[in-house]
């Protein structure tokens, strides 16, 4: 059974030889081939052959288009930031919209038109013709609230919420109506699940999520299943408060950062959505060893019980050790599927 056919038959419901092992990879891939991480974040050509090769030397069963979050702000027109090895960053007291006017002025941007989420999409089309019967194909794009935060500024975004929620349901929704049309070329191209990831989620509070962040969310999710993807929800930090609003999103994998307790989360998300995680990034797989990362993916396990796929807490360490990474997948083959 290959990474494709194994991360298939874990969300069909049929039987798999073992766990799925479907970690983030980013700054530690690109250091596999030696390549800046600017290089690895605007040439897909590059990304590709790290993923590539990352999954090759780590036995993962996914290979991802992920970089980082500022694709599409980028071809919106928002002011981003480059670096010759650290992910992109926005200028935050240059937001797009730091003017709320200029949104009605804002179009979605042509994801086949030239810029950053074209580079995407072209990675996910170079691995639909090197891995496509082999491997899991990921992509990826950014959920309404990160969006948001990415062009109007998080600080901004968070007074918006009491100030200007009409602004805010406008704004999400040019997000979603976004992502949708970026994930749709994303399909075409090859992609077998688009990742959402809406960090920023994670710093409101509950009643907020639920008025403001959740419809949007599920929008989002029932309009990738309706482009035919599975759908991974990845909100960085701490979610504990919005667990059981997220687990009726309808997600097919939800990733869980660190300081979410495993079987808090499934008893309040449900016995529906695969959970992936949560070993502490730094902590447990960059400082830890073999063994007791073992042991903690054994507690990650236990905790979510059958649906459960093995990955970090969020981003794996660029510094990790390889033998520490390799850990995963030698749980994965000592450890039958419950």
């Amino acid at each position: 059974m290959n990474g494709r056919e194994r991360v298939f038959a874990h969300l069909d419901g049929k039987p798999a030889d073992r766990l799925a092992l479907m970690p983030i990879t980013m700054m530690f891939a690109a250091d596999q081939i030696g390549a800046k991480y600017r290089v690895y974040a605007t040439d897909y050509r590059a990304l590709v052959e790290a993923q590539l090769r990352t999954a090759e030397r780590f036995n993962l069963d996914h290979v991802s288009a992920i970089s980082d979050p500022a694709r599409e702000a980028a071809d919106f027109g928002a002011t981003v930031e480059y670096f010759a090895d650290q992910p992109p960053a926005f200028d935050e007291n240059n937001a797009l919209l730091a003017d709320k006017t200029t949104l009605a002025r804002l179009k979605t941007p042509d994801p086949l038109g030239g810029g950053r989420m074209h580079d995407r999409v072209k990675a996910l089309a170079l691995f639909k013709e090197r891995v496509g019967r082999e491997k899991f194909i990921e992509g990826w794009v950014e959920g309404p609230c990160a969006e948001g935060a990415d062009l109007r500024g998080i600080n901004t975004l968070m007074l918006d919420f009491f100030d200007d929620p009409i602004f805010v349901r406008d704004l999400f929704t040019l997000a979603v109506e976004n992502a949708l049309r970026f994930a749709r070329a994303q399909v075409e191209a090859g992609a077998d699940l688009i990742g959402v990831g809406d960090a920023a989620a994670s710093l409101v509070g509950p009643m907020i999520y639920e008025e403001f962040v959740w419809p949007f969310e599920k929008q989002l999710v029932d309009g990738l299943h309706r482009l035919g993807a599975r759908v991974r929800l990845h909100i960085c930090g701490n979610t504990r408060p919005i667990l059981e609003s997220m687990g009726r999103l309808g997600c097919d994998i939800v990733d869980l950062d660190s300081m979410v307790p495993m079987d808090e989360a499934r008893a309040k998300m449900g016995s529906q959505p695969f959970l992936l995680g949560n070993l502490d990034p730094v902590h447990e797989l960059l400082n830890g060893t073999p063994q007791t990362i073992a042991d903690a993916i054994a507690r990650c396990h236990r905790q979510s019980g059958a649906r459960y796929i093995i990955g970090a807490g969020c981003e794996v360490p660029r510094h990790t050790p390889p033998e520490n990474l390799r850990a995963l997948f030698d749980y994965a083959i000592t450890t039958k599927p419950h």
